[in-house]
């Protein structure tokens, strides 16, 4: 892999991942920008202690444009994008409209190829592997920012999900705090060491659910099933069998692995609901979240008896498609308590799962 890192007109970071060690990265952003100016706030809940980002300046953020007008294409001619060069195998730039920045974060986005109509799960293993050693390298870099407590990998795929824009792209935050749902896990890892003498609560979900018939996938050194308690209709965590804390620890073993497993993972989720129709016309892929966690890398306060190394990194995969034109919303109980209501069982979906794997 070559790195390469350069800077937009506005200032911006970006950076090249390239597979060939003799790729040439010096084109300039020819576009007339300004500075970019942003509003990023964290502000603390008093009751439920949740932080939330006020970032007004991202009202104004590229929405939906046409094909043609494609900010994350590669620039082309007279077509100036966020990509100076005319190419690229993977890249990596500062948001222009981020919801943290400065002392409140930092947010990037990550494009996994050049070409507009792809997706993840089109991706070669080499592309696929790619990408994995850019959320490695981009990890590892953010950690070093003073304000940055937590590193969040993530992809949003579909309209549904509300993305604006339809390349295949991720996003990368780096929080100035530790998340709430990562304090939630800690603090079940605590109580569950505690009680157990000292075991840990990530290494006892996996060897349960390694046995069950939650499992929809298994590799030499990668674990994906359906959890006990699922939320989503089709929700799947992918863990490495060897308990790390963060994508800086995999070996290579699991390294070289994970683009087969993932990619089939992917794959399988765009198989679920067939051809289907829909209102004004052809169903559309599958739409998904796929969220990275990671362990934060400040002390962990107020969990006592646990450190990094407790925690596991694993990936959860999940889609707001219940069935063949029809989602799952977020309605009173879910956005009003918190509870989630899933309308298919685990069990069921994990069997689903297995039977769409590829011949």
């Amino acid at each position: 892999m070559k790195k390469t890192s350069t800077r937009l007109a506005d200032g911006r970071e970006l950076i090249y991942y390239d597979v060939r060690d003799d790729a040439v990265r010096d084109a300039v952003d020819r576009r007339p920008l300004g500075p970019v100016s942003t509003t990023s706030e964290i502000r603390t809940d008093p009751l439920l202690g949740d932080a939330v980002a006020i970032a007004s300046h991202r009202q104004g953020r590229t929405y939906h444009p046409p094909a043609d007008e494609c900010p994350l294409c590669p620039s082309a001619g007279d077509r100036l994008s966020e990509v100076p060069d005319s190419s690229y195998d993977v890249v990596v730039f500062e948001n222009r409209f981020p919801s943290l920045a400065g002392d409140a974060g930092r947010c990037e986005v990550v494009c996994f190829t050049s070409d507009h109509t792809a997706s993840f799960a089109d991706l070669t293993p080499e592309q696929a592997g790619l990408v994995l050693e850019a959320w490695t390298d981009r990890t590892a870099e953010l950690s070093h920012l003073p304000s940055v407590e937590q590193v969040f990998c993530f992809e949003n795929r579909g309209a549904e999900i509300g993305v604006t824009l339809g390349h295949p792209h991720g996003q990368i935050y780096a929080y100035p705090f530790v998340t709430p749902r990562t304090a939630l896990m800690l603090r079940s890892l605590a109580a569950f060491k505690e009680t157990s003498g000292g075991g840990n609560l990530f290494d006892d979900i996996v060897a349960r659910e390694s046995a069950g018939e939650r499992v929809v996938l298994a590799g030499e050194h990668w674990i994906a099933f359906v959890p006990y308690a699922a939320h989503w209709p089709y929700e799947v965590h992918l863990y490495p069998k060897r308990r790390v804390p963060d994508l800086l620890a995999l070996d290579e073993a699991a390294r070289t692995e994970f683009p087969r497993v993932y990619l089939e993972l992917l794959r399988r989720f765009d198989r679920l609901f067939g051809p289907g129709e829909r209102e004004g016309g052809a169903e559309s892929p599958t739409p998904y979240i796929a969220a990275w966690h990671q362990a934060p890398f400040t002390a962990l306060d107020g969990h006592d008896g646990i450190n990094r190394d407790d925690f596991a990194l694993h990936l959860e995969l999940f889609t707001i498609r219940r069935t063949s034109g029809k989602l799952k919303f977020l309605a009173g109980s879910e956005s009003g308590m918190s509870v989630f209501i899933n309308d298919v069982p685990p069990e069921a979906a994990a069997q689903r799962l297995r039977e769409v794997a590829s011949s």
